[in-house]
């Protein structure tokens, strides 16, 4: 039996004017919670980006180097499987919170949603509160609604601006891409990815808000398979607010066959994404609990209990009681957990010397010796924070000597290109090719060790 709940296909309600979603200013728990989510995610990304390091930038993406510098940690190609994790891990943890609490991610976390409530908080700060927006964009072109228009675009922008300095910061040293940027010197590929996230943040949070959740996010289309009947989600209660009707405070509601609702269509008026909550669930409901602010503050000024819209279950708006802990949510928690561990595991045996082997694109030579012998090119990569000693070596390899530079001395996050040779020293083999390993060792922390594979080719013995 299929026990998701189906989200629903609404058709526009009479809110949306026909020049877009102008939402009415709250205050409420949920929104000041929201805005806490969004001012860690602020000092986050626009922080992080100017943290020093050991004399680096903390946080950076040397795409030049190939090297992802986490504070104290740096990390190489090699260990992209570890980013494969934690991609998974990511996966896996917004599946457990949406089978938990549906979709609280979208509503308080979401770069697209808070960049957007920004965006909003511009332009009430600029042509003033809803009713005043909406009179603004019906008038004429005049003076002072190019005025108003021109300073909301102009803070868009900047935000924009400051938006894709800093996700660029990431990539390319923040500081000299800052001051070229300030100096009109930055040009070529910083330029232009600048100008790209700064028109993507522009257009996304600026113009397109909500259409970005309802057609371009596929969030908003799975999420229903991922709900079941004691998913919370931000509901109307029905059997408490019908039948809606506007009163008197004080008067008798239930005498006058009305319920809760007042019917002051403010839980719509707050929305961002323009839909009326208590016509069900909705995929364009992205769970930020405007509505849920705005109604209890109604209640409390009619006199009526808070919750007429709140976090629910399907299972608890039938009467029923909510199932905290069921085998869905079990098994997503127990996954994660098993996964976060294995990445802390995978972590901490990560090799801190790299070893790879490129074998010369010719067969074999004959030495001054007389002796067959195989070229290589050995990349050694120090993904310690010190610069280290190395000792390369053959690895059980009875009857060969690895000839060349063996005793390396790499400094911290460098990588060294070592030409070796490998010399047959005993009877030609029967085979033509046979394995070679190759090992580096630290010798200032001998457990940093690294092998690597390779092959001996000769002509064959007959």
């Amino acid at each position: 039996m299929n026990d998701t709940i189906p989200a629903l296909q609404i058709a526009t309600p009479k809110q949306r004017v026909d020049n877009g979603i102008h939402t009415r200013s709250f205050s409420g728990v949920y929104r000041n919670l929201r805005i806490g989510f969004a001012g860690m995610l602020f000092v986050l990304f626009f922080g992080t980006a100017w943290l020093d390091w050991n004399g680096r930038q903390a946080v950076l993406w040397d795409l030049s180097t190939s090297q992802f510098h986490i504070f104290g940690a740096t990390f190489w190609p090699q260990d992209f499987i570890l980013l494969s994790g934690l991609l998974i891990i990511a996966a896996f943890g917004l599946f457990a919170i949406t089978v938990y609490a549906g979709r609280v991610w979208c509503g308080y976390s979401c770069p697209q949603s808070v960049w957007t409530w920004l965006f909003m908080w511009c332009e009430k700060a600029t042509e003033g509160e809803r009713h005043q927006r909406i009179r603004l964009a019906a008038a004429p072109w005049s003076l002072n609604k190019v005025a108003r228009r021109t300073l909301k675009h102009a803070l868009w922008l900047a935000i924009g601006v400051a938006t894709g300095l800093t996700f660029v910061g990431y990539f390319t040293p923040i500081r000299p891409l800052a001051l070229e940027l300030l100096s009109l010197e930055l040009g070529g590929t910083a330029l232009f990815w600048v100008l790209f996230f700064t028109a993507a943040t522009y257009l996304n949070a600026g113009w397109l808000r909500e259409a970005v959740c309802l057609h371009m996010c596929p969030y908003a289309r799975f999420q229903s398979v991922m709900f079941d009947k004691d998913t919370l989600a931000v509901a109307y209660d029905p059997r408490r607010g019908e039948a809606r009707g506007p009163r008197k405070k004080g008067s008798d509601a239930r005498a006058q066959g009305l319920g809760d609702c007042i019917d002051c269509t403010l839980c719509v008026q707050v929305c961002p994404t323009g839909i009326d909550i208590r016509q069900g669930l909705q995929m364009a409901c992205i769970g930020c609990a405007a509505c849920i602010d705005a109604c209890d503050n109604v209640m409390g000024k009619m006199g009526y209990p808070r919750g007429l819209i709140g976090y629910k279950s399907e299972r608890s708006l039938q009467g029923g009681t909510t199932h905290w802990l069921r085998p869905r949510l079990l098994g997503y928690g127990v996954a994660l957990l098993l996964m976060i561990g294995a990445l802390v595991v995978a972590l901490q045996l990560r090799p801190m010397v790299s070893l790879d082997v490129i074998k010369d694109r010719g067969l074999f030579r004959e030495n001054a010796q007389g002796q067959i012998e195989n070229i290589y090119l050995l990349k050694v990569i120090n993904k310690t924070a010190h610069t280290q000693r190395y000792q390369v070596r053959l690895v059980a390899a009875e009857g060969y000597a690895l000839q060349g530079r063996t005793a390396l001395v790499i400094g911290a996050g460098e990588m060294a290109e070592v030409p070796v040779s490998v010399a047959l020293l005993a009877e030609r083999q029967a085979s033509s090719a046979q394995p070679l390993t190759f090992e580096v060792q630290s010798l200032d922390q001998p457990a940093n060790r690294s092998v690597a594979q390779s092959r001996f080719v000769a002509p064959v013995n007959r």
